[in-house]
């Protein structure tokens, strides 16, 4: 009995884990077309329109890569972080004072040594069995 309990709520988790992806996969490509639509509207794209559309593909890479490894790299919302980060400091730069630049570029750079040290911390020592690095060449080998 305790088997087939703990079996379902294994089953029930997953389940709302893959609607959960599959929800976040749905709102991203809605805002997507969304901002690609006020772009077109606008007939102009600016950088900080770019760099939306690319903290959305992140958030798809990210929901992809859950889907094919089944682990989410930490990684990834760091990176997300940082071009947000960057975005905002491209939008609201003229309004800043100096040492809000500061504190924002500062952040970025904490962020960036972060994925450093993560990056460093998988070469150096490596999870047994650990296949991150695959992950993205199987990927992009099925393009």
């Amino acid at each position: 009995m305790k088997y087939s309990i703990q079996h379902f709520n294994q089953w029930m988790l997953a389940l709302v884990e893959h609607i959960g992806l599959l929800v976040i996969a749905i709102a991203t490509v809605i805002a997507m077309a969304s901002e690609v639509y006020l772009m077109w509207q606008a007939q102009r794209v600016a950088l900080a329109d770019l760099l939306l559309l690319f903290i959305y593909l992140e958030v798809l890479t990210m929901v992809g890569l859950y889907y094919g490894s089944g682990k989410l790299p930490v990684r990834f919302p760091l990176y997300i972080g940082m071009v947000a980060l960057a975005r905002y400091l491209i939008l609201d730069m003229k309004s800043m004072d100096g040492s809000r630049i500061i504190e924002v570029t500062g952040a970025v750079l904490i962020l960036a040594l972060a994925v450093l040290a993560i990056r460093y911390g998988h070469v150096r020592y490596p999870y047994p069995g650990s296949s991150e690095d695959e992950v993205p060449a199987k990927i992009s080998n099925a393009k």
